[in-house]
């Protein structure tokens, strides 16, 4: 009877004890969270501009986040029958992905398609494409997002 008490009082203690530090860690990840949803709230509407670049051959239409829209459903402008070289420089908000598609269909299979994306003269990403239909999808993490977030 005294062993079986014994082992209900340490097994109340230890309750007591995970209780107590599972509420701790509790409000060390929600502190975390907090910090964290506070470094979004102050990077997700600051503005950065890039440019987009376009070169090539046979290109038929460039679509490209315009700055408008939201991060996650970004409005996307087309570009028909481009005069090559092509560039755009426009101003994205927070974490909106700057995003530039070339796309070309040449039957004799001679569309090329380079495209890029800069940031304050860093080269953000750069694709090349080649053949009868190509299609250069260069899309690159916002460099708010890739810079600030913690």
């Amino acid at each position: 009877m005294r062993r079986n008490l014994r082992h209900t009082a340490i097994a109340a203690f230890a309750t007591a004890g995970l209780v107590f530090g599972l509420s701790a860690c509790s409000e060390v990840e929600e502190a975390a969270k907090d910090k964290a949803t506070d470094a979004v709230d102050k990077t997700v509407n600051k503005e950065y501009q890039v440019t987009y670049e376009v070169t090539g051959a046979s290109i038929d239409s460039i679509e490209f986040a315009n700055g408008e829209g939201t991060a996650l459903k970004p409005t996307l402008e087309t570009v028909k029958n481009p005069k090559l070289p092509w560039t755009k420089t426009v101003t994205l908000r927070g974490i909106m992905a700057p995003t530039v598609i070339p796309s070309a269909v040449d039957l004799t299979a001679s569309a090329n398609i380079t495209c890029k994306v800069t940031h304050e003269g860093k080269v953000l990403v750069e694709k090349k494409s080649e053949g009868a239909a190509a299609i250069s999808a260069c899309i690159a993490v916002s460099p708010i997002a890739e810079n600030k977030l913690p």
